[in-house]
């Protein structure tokens, strides 16, 4: 059984309802278990739970340093393009937002790489909009082969594929699969998605279960906050990583937890999550799963992250860029824009990113929040008693 058919018979309203309803008592109740069920979870994230809040910080800090020691480790994430066939109203890569595109060369990427790697990292997420055209399984394999002679750890954020044609890239040197479902609810997903191949609700939800069948080590998932309800969605995240710690339990599984950031094509947040209720869930995840790690990128502003840090996080972006050839200029000559797949000659845009520094004025996929270094973000990092880490996986490992 996939988890399609799982989540099909999931009591989620009932769940919600719990999570509004819970008594201080019951909450109580909950936090004391060692062990947590999805209705404790409900209970967790509760509005009672939030008068909690203080006791759920402590031991989400406890649990998290008896699990993963005192080290958070760093990630970036690289943008190869940000062509897309795919209709999102969320998105900033969406196909029919004017924005200023780029598709980087091989040789492209790997002088992003090399300042990456000047910058000390070790562990890269490579993100691609989802259009066989530009980004095709051979330029994900040539990719993802070039950065592993440099590069220990290489994840992959692109559009879902099936199980054969994850398995090249695996063999390439890719050893993560990030996924977001972006939202668990059915009917807002159809109405949000409004053309391409992202528009199946079942084929994303089980995209996990193929990359790990294809043998990706690591597993991603998470949902975007700011669409439904985030109750709703972080129990669907709940009951779906739960799902594959029992039947994908050979790979590790990362949480995400992304909330809204503006981007092209000016779409406003549907619901909120406040700084509060995401400092509740942050706890709430790492009691329900003490093993899982648990990420936070630059979506989130620095005050908020270097709080959110202690409470329960273990890898983290730092000094992001979102739009392709961010981190150099790569590909400043080849910005264009797309026209039904057809490249034209690049016009004024509203939403190109402001040139800064090495910005190829590509336009981002999203604005970040949280603008320091690399350097700064170790430097803070170790000031709150912690290991940055910049590497922990090599293939001579699997050797």
């Amino acid at each position: 059984m996939s988890f399609v058919a799982e989540f099909n018979s999931l009591p989620l309203a009932s769940l919600v309802q719990r999570s509004l309803s819970t008594s201080l008592p019951a909450a109580r109740e909950s936090l004391a278990k060692d062990k947590l069920s999805l209705a404790d979870f409900a209970q967790l994230i509760s509005p009672a739970a939030g008068e909690l809040l203080e006791h759920m910080g402590r031991r989400s800090q406890a649990l998290t340093q008896q699990r993963f020691g005192k080290v958070i480790r760093l990630f970036a994430p690289l943008y190869l393009s940000n062509e897309c066939i795919n209709n999102c109203k969320y998105c900033g890569f969406s196909r029919d937002n004017a924005i200023l595109r780029v598709t980087l060369s091989v040789d492209e990427v790997m002088r992003e790489v090399r300042s990456l790697s000047a910058q000390g990292f070790r562990n890269i997420l490579l993100v691609a909009g989802e259009h066989p055209k530009f980004v095709s399984n051979g330029y994900m394999a040539e990719c993802v082969a070039a950065l592993h002679k440099e590069i220990p750890s290489v994840s992959l954020e692109v559009g879902p594929m099936e199980t054969d044609e994850y398995r090249p890239l695996v063999a390439a040197g890719a050893d993560g699969l990030v996924v977001y479902q972006e939202t668990y609810d059915r009917a807002l997903y159809d109405d949000l998605h409004t053309s391409g191949p992202k528009k199946i609700f079942d084929w994303r939800l089980e995209t996990p279960e193929r990359a790990y069948a294809a043998g990706f080590r690591r597993l991603g998932i998470g949902a975007l906050y700011g669409l439904a309800d985030w109750r709703y969605e972080a129990l669907c995240v709940a009951a779906h990583a739960d799902y594959l710690l029992r039947n994908c339990w050979k790979a590790q599984l990362t949480i995400s937890l992304p909330r809204m950031r503006p981007c092209a094509g000016e779409f406003q947040p549907l619901t909120h999550m406040t700084d509060r209720e995401l400092v509740q869930l942050v706890c709430a995840f790492r009691l329900m799963f003490p093993d899982v790690g648990i990420v936070l990128s630059t979506r989130e502003p620095a005050k908020l992250r270097d709080g959110l840090f202690p409470l329960g996080i273990t890898l983290i972006s730092a000094g992001s860029h979102t739009e392709p050839g961010g981190y150099t200029g790569a590909g400043k000559e080849n910005i264009h824009q797309t026209v039904r797949g057809r490249i034209v000659e690049a016009g004024s845009s509203e939403w190109a990113t402001p040139t800064n520094g090495h910005a190829t004025n590509a336009t981002g996929q999203f604005n970040i929040a949280d603008e320091r270094s690399a350097e700064e973000v170790a430097k803070l990092i170790q000031s709150l008693g912690y290991e940055p880490v910049w590497k922990d996986w090599d293939a001579a490992l699997m050797a």
